[in-house]
């Protein structure tokens, strides 16, 4: 497909500055997709959501602590 190369030159320039925002929800669905699909315990019970809800607090204060202390 040289018609794909040729359009991510073109928009390159104005996708660079967007791209911190796509690469952090790209990890975010991958850190989602790896706490749902491959820690099965997590997804056992009636509370199926809990496990990931309190996964991603406990990832964001190990951030905040990671930049407030790094």
């Amino acid at each position: 497909m040289p018609g794909a190369a040729a359009l991510t030159i073109a928009f390159a320039s104005l996708l660079v500055p967007v791209m911190p925002y796509l690469l952090s929800f790209a990890a975010g669905a991958m850190l989602y997709v790896v706490v749902e699909e491959l820690i099965p315990e997590m997804a056992q019970g009636e509370h199926s959501n809990l496990g990931a809800i309190t996964f991603a607090a406990g990832f964001t204060v190990m951030m905040a602590l990671d930049c407030a202390l790094g």
